[in-house]
């Protein structure tokens, strides 16, 4: 749903942005809570020599700094999992609909599989408000109905079964996921049951999911029904569309509502249909573009406090609520800083790219399993500024190159943490540091410290961490910028490009070998991914 023009760029989740933006200070309701286990770490009784190793040479604040102080960090990971997971393929792509048509989404095209290679095995998710605009969806050579309308940026496209097709050989070249979306504003569930059996046709198991229409909480202000439709309307309509879809795909489960209005998740996660059911809502924080809410206006304030972190785990406690009571799994899949048309303070930068891997992995450690930021494949110049890639070339004229904006390395950092389980966290001080701890299915530990203090002025973090077993191996790799307002200027391990392989990494600053008692600093505005064996 992102549009991009020669002057502005639209990033939005819907026609209406307001209602988005959540900065209620209501803890969420009562729900079951995910329970986690206790686990040991055995030791060998005598300690091998130790490794020579070589060690990590952080980037340091830039000179002259003010250095302010920062609290120092304890964070003591307890033998004991949350009950919640990292998932695999946690991180995903948004994209319009109609961008299934776009010849550039082709395992023969080695930029876009190299991109996109960099999220881990990512999930590819298609809807956005182009889906029930300007999408149609034909297995039989029709002709675009003219009720549909478009622009020079977002025409209206056709989508075929050889565009699936292709589509599926960049899947298999990134070892993808999908998830699509069907056309509810112009009402045909025979439609969407023909895309759905060409779909799981097309993809098989990579096809984990299709959603009934784009926030259909927003149609009654957009003209796509009535001023009266409500929730009630949408899941008389929506158990049409799942029985004509289970008919031809049963195994293909339903994802919803895919709204970001509260009160249609409960009615999603209740309702019954022949198919499985995953729960699914929108998120753009910082969407009061007129700074109505000056908590959710999208400037840099606003996105580099404990608020945004503190309440967006609020939003999204409330959404796991009826998730959890139903025991469905839960999504999000359409997810950006802003749904604000245009530039402003926050896009593009490397606050951006802490906020993405903040997002992410405190998503995850909720009970998420799957964050798809969205994008768009509009050029860069001109095109949506809040779009994690985007197209080299004049505007509009793409010239075959994908380029990754900050936010992108935010998201590569998580999405190149292997998958495992939460663990349980004591934590103090630290100033803006979010830290997470994961263990990996080889026993091993990652330590996760997004530190979103200011890289301009805040001193580097003392960090004292105690870790479950006595480590052997400690090694790092980091995310940098030198300021939040840096653009283009996002860097893993010095590089733009995806971090260094983990049997590559450098070993921790300060690395005590044989201990569980580590001690190391962090500098401020980085994403640090620690990886300890045992």
């Amino acid at each position: 749903m992102i549009s991009g023009t020669a002057l502005v760029a639209v990033l939005a989740a819907g026609a209406v942005v307001a209602p988005m933006v959540m900065n209620d200070d209501a803890a969420p309701a009562a729900a079951p809570t995910p329970t986690g286990t206790p686990f040991t770490v055995s030791a060998a009784p005598t300690l091998p020599p130790a490794p020579e190793v070589t060690y990590y040479d952080q980037v340091g604040p830039p000179a002259g700094s003010p250095l302010n102080p920062v609290e120092p960090l304890s964070i003591n990971v307890a033998a004991a999992t949350t009950g919640t997971a990292l998932p695999d393929g946690l991180i995903g792509l948004s994209l319009e609909a109609t961008d299934l048509a776009d010849p550039s989404l082709s395992g023969d095209n080695p930029e876009m599989v190299e991109s996109i290679s960099g999220l881990g095995r990512p999930l590819l998710r298609f809807g956005g408000n182009a889906v029930d605009r300007r999408f149609f969806w034909t297995s039989a050579d029709e002709a675009i109905p003219g009720n549909l309308s478009g622009d020079k940026a977002h025409p209206v496209r056709a989508v075929t079964p050889a565009d699936l097709e292709r589509v599926n050989t960049l899947l298999e070249a990134v070892d993808g996921q999908i998830a699509l979306t069907v056309d509810l504003g112009n009402y045909d569930p025979a439609r969407a049951a023909d895309m759905t059996k060409y779909a799981a046709a097309a993809f098989g198991e990579r096809l984990v999911g299709i959603t009934v229409g784009n926030e259909p909480n927003g149609f009654a202000k957009t003209g796509l029904r009535d001023s009266g439709y409500g929730i009630e309307d949408y899941l008389t309509e929506l158990k049409a569309y799942a029985a004509a879809m289970h008919a031809v795909a049963p195994e293909v489960p339903i994802v919803g509502p895919g709204t970001y209005e509260q009160t249609w998740w409960g009615p999603f996660a209740e309702v019954e249909l022949p198919q499985k059911k995953i729960l699914s809502f929108h998120h753009y924080p910082l969407s009061s573009c007129e700074g109505a809410d000056p908590l959710g206006e999208p400037i840099m304030a606003n996105l580099t406090t404990r608020h945004l972190h503190d309440h967006a785990n609020n939003f999204r406690g409330k959404a796991m609520e009826p998730a959890l009571t139903a025991g469905l799994e839960t999504w999000i899949p359409e997810t950006g800083v802003s749904a604000c048309p245009g530039s402003n303070e926050t896009t593009k930068t490397h606050a951006s790219a802490l906020w993405s891997a903040d997002y992410a992995l405190s998503a995850a450690q909720m009970g998420i399993s799957r964050v798809s930021f969205h994008s768009s494949l509009i050029t860069c110049q001109g095109g949506p500024p809040m779009s994690a890639i985007c197209t080299g070339g004049g505007y509009l004229q793409p010239n075959g190159a994908v380029d990754e904006r900050a936010n992108y390395y935010g998201m590569s950092m998580v999405a190149e943490m292997p998958a495992g389980e939460f663990l349980k966290l004591d934590t103090a001080g630290g100033g803006l540091a979010y830290p997470y701890a994961v263990r990996h299915a080889d026993g091993s530990v990652s330590v996760a410290v997004v530190n979103n203090n200011n890289p301009e002025t805040d001193a580097p973090v003392d960090v004292t961490l105690e870790l479950p077993g006595k480590a052997l191996t400690g090694t790092m790799s980091q995310m940098t910028g030198t300021s939040y307002a840096t653009q283009d200027g996002t860097l893993i391990d010095g590089a733009a490009a995806e971090g260094t392989p983990a049997a590559e990494r450098l070993t921790v600053p300060g690395f005590e070998y044989g201990s569980s008692t580590q001690t190391f600093p962090l500098t401020a505005g980085t994403v640090t991914v620690l990886n300890f064996t045992f």
